[in-house]
């Protein structure tokens, strides 16, 4: 446990602020649903840190009184303010023909996604790697911004993070009882909604690679024979921030044959986002072999076939955040 050393310079406390960020980037973003705003929080319990770290008392480690500050800095940005989503939140799929995306609605609806790079420890080990990765999923995000905010805070105490029950009353001002309530009802909004379905996190293995591959390859040839190949039947399609999302292979592959036609041509660049494999989409902007970023991929996988796809189109929020370029050439390796 880290603690606070009595005349700990500026530049020490620096330090040991700075090495709990990525983690409390990751408990800041399941609060909050957004990669930015989550970030903000972070600064802001940093600054709040800094400024009242004289008044720390030592009687937990440094890391537990980080993460008091986090979750009241969230819980205050949270008053008020409307739940995020995914399309799959808000209605049901398009059903029949599909001629144009639909309804647009603001930034502020939606989940983003993030960097794994920005929540994973640089220096946690395969099985914490693992938990993040999973905790971060853009399905158990989602299910999570039904919580009211307090039994989202004290589910992802208890159940995430792996506080005492008296910890969390202790943060919260309530007692052990309340806690322990909150927790069950939050238990049971979550099993009563639906999770995007994919498998547990596990290290890229030779299978996962080549479906990956695959996709690329097919995706970049637009061939939607091989495409369709890659999915399960009940596969899953959104596109924040449009309203619409699709369910099955035949709704999904006559969109990209109609309004998504323009797709014909993109290149990928793979990243990854929420513990999960995504690509930096650019489709083809007609000038001179130039490409333009289009959309951030991220997949779900399951036995083999893919079984969600959520297009994120916030390119100008998102793609700097994943180090991606605002344009491709040609004459552009891939991942330059």
């Amino acid at each position: 446990m880290t603690e606070l050393a009595t005349g700990t310079s500026s530049g020490d406390l620096d330090r040991q602020l700075e090495q709990h960020r990525r983690e409390l980037t990751a408990h800041c973003y399941r609060m909050l649903g957004s990669a930015h705003e989550a970030e903000d929080a972070v600064q802001e319990t940093m600054v709040r840190a800094w400024r009242s770290h004289d008044r720390f008392e030592g009687r937990s480690s440094l890391r537990s009184w980080l993460y008091r500050i986090a979750t009241n800095v969230c819980l205050d940005q949270l008053r008020g303010r409307q739940r995020r989503a995914l399309p799959m939140d808000l209605g049901p799929a398009m059903s029949g023909a599909v001629s144009e995306a639909g309804s647009v609605r603001g930034e502020a609806t939606w989940i983003e996604p993030i960097p794994d790079e920005r929540v994973v420890p640089e220096d946690a080990d395969p099985a914490e790697v693992a938990v993040v990765r999973e905790s971060v999923r853009l399905g158990f995000i989602a299910a999570l911004q039904r919580l009211p905010a307090r039994q989202r805070a004290v589910l992802l105490l208890r159940e995430v993070l792996r506080w005492r029950a008296a910890e969390v009353a202790e943060l919260l001002d309530t007692s052990v009882a309340s806690v322990n309530s909150a927790l069950q009802r939050a238990r049971a909004t979550l099993a009563d909604g639906h999770l995007a379905e994919g498998e547990p996190f596990q290290p890229m293995d030779d299978e996962q690679q080549a479906l990956l591959t695959r996709y690329l390859d097919a995706f970049e040839r637009y061939d939607l024979d091989e495409l369709t190949a890659l999915m399960r039947d009940d596969v899953v399609q959104s596109m924040p921030p449009y309203e619409m999302w699709l369910a099955g292979v035949g709704a999904i592959r006559a969109f990209w044959l109609g309004p998504g036609a323009p797709c014909r041509g993109s290149r990928l660049l793979p990243t990854v986002a929420n513990g999960r494999p995504a690509f930096g989409q650019y489709r083809p902007s007609g000038q001179g072999g130039r490409h333009e970023p289009w959309a951030l991929q991220v997949l779900e996988i399951s036995d083999g076939r893919i079984v969600g796809f959520t297009f994120f189109l916030d390119i100008d929020r998102v793609f700097p955040m994943f180090g991606l370029p605002l344009r491709l050439d040609d004459q552009d390796p891939a991942g330059s």
